[in-house]
């Protein structure tokens, strides 16, 4: 059993050191961090009622883990809705391209139900990934006259698009190009009253971890795709990143990040900004689940002098993904 603990332990250590490396065949480990994390709680569990000299070993990796990684797990109270002109909304959503594409459980999903449950949010500026935009008729989204998009893949007649759409005037936008993939990034400068903010929209390298995929698969071939996804995604987040560094405007970062908080995908985009479920939600927040394990892999990140008020995660069966909504508050001068 402590040989056990040890492997458990160990491979929690390595987890812990993914975000400040860049192997991208160490990377997957990070995905597991929750899983880990609870066998490690189990075993201090367990030699605290047997050999207590034992429980070090577990208790020594979580608090290791907890100051390197953090927290997947927020303990923030309700937020009550406040009423303020520098109080802005955003609602970041994967839509699966509306389900026009995959034969799945959410097929008979129309856009009109999509779009019907964004517009009732009523929120200030709209995240979509896997976005075809030509399923939006005339009468819809019809708050929103300010729109960014990008093409991932297809043509305007059948595109995967990435969009922003925005209540408030676009006075620049432009394209974040991830060369030989199908992902990207859109942005957006948004004037909102006398500021100006610029807002990115991602969707990183997907990691295709599909049930079906799995069961026809090699494990050598799995492994070998899997390194190769997390090498874009990282690759991604550095352009990503440079691009952050050199915005005139303070940024809010959201989208499909296609990896979890633990990873150095997060922590290379995130860099000094504000994850707003870890600031203001609540639970554990996941965006997607896997055979049926919870994933944290939508984000919104905000710059650090903003105050979030709220972040909510949606439990709706539109998409493979749920919604994820963030409020915060512009500094008043």
């Amino acid at each position: 059993m402590l040989f056990l603990n040890w492997i458990i332990a160990f491979s929690l250590f390595l987890a812990c050191i993914v975000p400040y490396t860049s192997s991208a065949s160490l990377a997957f480990i990070s995905l597991t961090v929750p899983a880990l994390v609870l066998i490690n709680m189990l075993f201090f569990l367990y030699w605290l009622l047997g050999k207590k000299i034992y429980l070090l070993l577990s208790l020594s990796i979580l608090v290791f883990g907890y100051f390197t990684l953090g927290s997947f797990i927020a303990f923030n109270g309700r937020q009550k809705p406040i009423k303020d002109v520098n109080v802005i909304s955003l609602l970041s959503y994967n839509t699966l391209g509306f389900n026009s594409k995959y034969q799945s459980e959410w097929e008979k999903i129309t856009s009109t139900e999509v779009i019907e449950f964004v517009e009732g949010e009523n929120v200030d500026i709209i995240y979509f990934q896997e976005f075809e935009s030509h399923y939006v008729k005339d009468d819809m989204l019809k708050s929103y006259p300010y729109v960014a998009n990008k093409i991932e893949f297809g043509d305007e007649e059948a595109s995967n698009d990435l969009a922003i759409y925005s209540k408030y005037k676009i006075i620049n936008n432009g394209e974040l190009d991830f060369p030989n993939t199908y992902n990207g990034g859109v942005y957006a400068d948004i004037v909102i009253k006398k500021d100006t903010l610029r807002f990115y929209n991602l969707h990183l390298q997907s990691l295709r971890i599909r049930p079906n995929y799995f069961k026809k698969e090699r494990s050598d071939k799995l492994f070998v795709r899997l390194r190769d996804s997390f090498d874009k995604q990282l690759w991604q987040s550095g352009i990503v990143r440079n691009h952050i560094n050199a915005s005139p405007y303070p940024v809010i970062v959201g989208g499909d990040f296609n990896n979890t908080q633990f990873s150095k995908v997060y922590f290379n985009i995130k860099g000094d900004l504000k994850d707003s479920f870890l600031e203001s939600g609540r639970g554990y927040g996941e965006t997607i689940k896997f055979w049926k394990f919870p994933f944290r892999i939508d984000m919104i990140l905000i710059d650090p002098s903003f105050k979030i008020l709220n972040h909510k995660n949606y439990n709706i069966d539109l998409s493979d993904h749920e919604p994820i909504m963030a409020t915060f508050k512009i500094p008043s001068e």
